[in-house]
């Protein structure tokens, strides 16, 4: 997580923030174009995230469902005004795994977060707020290719595709074989897993989480290590410490179509 002390005028923001903002130390973590994260060091911290007005519910319902299954930090305050959503929580203790007390150790790292995303698949997903995941998740990839939202270049080469069309093929082919039938986090990568000494302490970012396909999450985290690791060698590990028997490389491939549509 990179950081950056910031100042700001309180009197902008909501009145039922203010106790939290004021006096305090503050610092940007954004890390998106279209909100912004505010560390709040104040006791035992806060996080802030500002966005567009309808734009956090989400994001605040799926983190209250992941904290009441003990997987996500707790909402304090979820506040609108006419045009944005402020969505306030209690700091995650620890860092996120592109700390470099992680990255400094790949195999562990790996390990761990295969067992956690194996954990989080294997918890019951009853009254969960978003029950489908993964007809959003086709739908949305559709859209895109109509409005030809494509990039593959951020994948590994065995992942890729040489044109749209292929990738599109493969999404309307064999895009209803994704289940829905496990809870996923949606975005499961680095920056938004936390560990406090390599104990994990919650997940981040959850507007992508909901029911759906185990295989989603098992792309982003194989992709992730990729990405952050700058090596493409701990994939298998990845799958092995997860378990094997429940990975399917032809379904990651079909997900892998789905995401070149951005």
């Amino acid at each position: 997580m990179n950081i950056s002390p910031i100042s700001i005028d309180i009197t902008q923001f909501p009145a039922p923030l203010h106790s939290y903002l004021s006096g305090a130390t503050l610092y940007d973590s954004s890390c998106s174009s279209t909100a912004q994260s505010v560390l709040i060091d104040k006791g035992k911290g806060f996080f802030l995230k500002v966005a567009p007005l309808g734009s956090l519910a989400l994001e605040c319902e799926m983190t209250m469902y992941f904290h009441s299954k003990g997987l996500s930090t707790r909402v304090l305050e979820f506040l609108s005004d006419e045009s944005h959503d402020y969505f306030l929580t209690e700091r995650v203790k620890g860092f996120d795994c592109t700390a470099r007390m992680y990255l400094d150790q790949p195999e562990r790292l790996c390990d761990i977060l295969a067992e956690r995303l194996a954990f989080l698949h294997s918890c019951d997903f009853s009254s969960c707020p978003v029950p489908n995941r993964t007809e959003r998740y086709l739908d949305r990839a559709k859209a895109n290719y109509w409005e030809q939202n494509y990039d593959a270049s951020l994948f590994p080469d065995n992942w890729g595709f040489s044109a749209p069309e292929e990738a599109f093929e493969l999404v309307t082919t064999k895009g209803l074989s994704l289940k829905t039938d496990a809870l996923l986090h949606g975005d499961y990568c680095l920056p938004n897993i936390m560990l406090d000494d390599w104990q994990f302490s919650g997940f981040l970012d959850l507007d992508s989480a909901g029911v759906g396909d185990r295989h989603i999450d098992l792309f982003w985290g194989a992709w992730s290590l990729f990405f952050n690791l700058k090596t493409d060698k701990y994939r298998q590990r990845f799958f092995d410490a997860y378990g094997r028997g429940n990975v399917d490389e032809e379904m990651l491939r079909v997900v892998a179509a789905c995401e070149v549509f951005e």
